[in-house]
């Protein structure tokens, strides 16, 4: 399991990525000429709107479910509400592209205005280009239980050894005890393992990053699944 509960030392604009290359469809728009759009593109949903107003998204598969000549409006309780602002931090975005099992994603102002939407292959993209795959270092894999660990201290253990800390996140957690996966800036681990375990941290694994960031990679493509290219 990976929860997506990540610290990074690295922040990223995601205005640039808001884009409207899909004119969003109104709720007079009739199932057919949804199912036209759907096969000229590889969305899984379309946003909605009504007289300019968000209403949701129409996905690929509940197109399936109804004659082509119903207008949305008659269908408003099949329209999936979700979205996020264009405040919200691009690990939230990826979160809500993993919950709502989509890859298109709207994206509303603070007055919740429909500014246009993300692509889930653009957002993973920063997450892959983030430092914690681009630099070279090592990577941990420690041990503590759910009370007692922390990102601060995590953060002082490895800091206290004069190494950058890339990024840090939950990569498996159970009932009383959570796994933490921790990119650093050096390869050389000893001192830093060390600590670890006079902190009360278990060693699960330490690696130079070549073959964990593969494995990480190859996890995280999960969201991938709903990519059509």
């Amino acid at each position: 399991m990976i929860n997506l509960h990540v610290v990074y030392k690295h922040t990223m604009l995601l205005s640039e990525f808001v884009i409207n290359d899909l004119t969003p469809s109104s709720t007079e728009t009739l199932i057919g000429e949804l199912n036209e759009v759907f096969k000229a593109s590889n969305y899984t949903h379309i946003p909605i709107l009504n007289n300019g107003d968000y209403l949701g998204c129409f996905s690929e598969t509940d197109v399936f479910c109804f004659e082509s000549n119903e207008k949305v409006n008659d269908l408003k309780y099949a329209i999936e509400v979700f979205f996020v602002q264009n405040s919200t931090s691009w690990l939230d975005v990826l979160k809500s592209f993993a919950k709502n099992h989509t890859n298109i994603m709207p994206v509303l102002d603070a007055e919740n205005n429909y500014l246009g939407y993300y692509r889930l292959n653009d957002i993973i993209s920063i997450f892959n280009n983030t430092p914690f795959f681009c630099e070279r270092g090592g990577i941990i894999v420690v041990e503590k239980s759910n009370i007692n660990f922390s990102f601060s201290e995590i953060s002082q253990i490895v800091e206290s050894n004069n190494v950058k800390i890339f990024g840090a996140f939950i990569s498996n957690t159970g009932n009383e005890f959570s796994q933490i996966t921790i990119k650093t800036g050096s390869s050389d681990l000893t001192q830093i393992i060390l600590d670890f375990r006079r902190f009360g941290y278990n060693i699960i694994s330490e690696h130079e990053d070549d073959e964990l960031l593969k494995t990480l990679k190859e996890r995280s493509d999960y969201l991938n699944n709903y990519l059509k290219q």
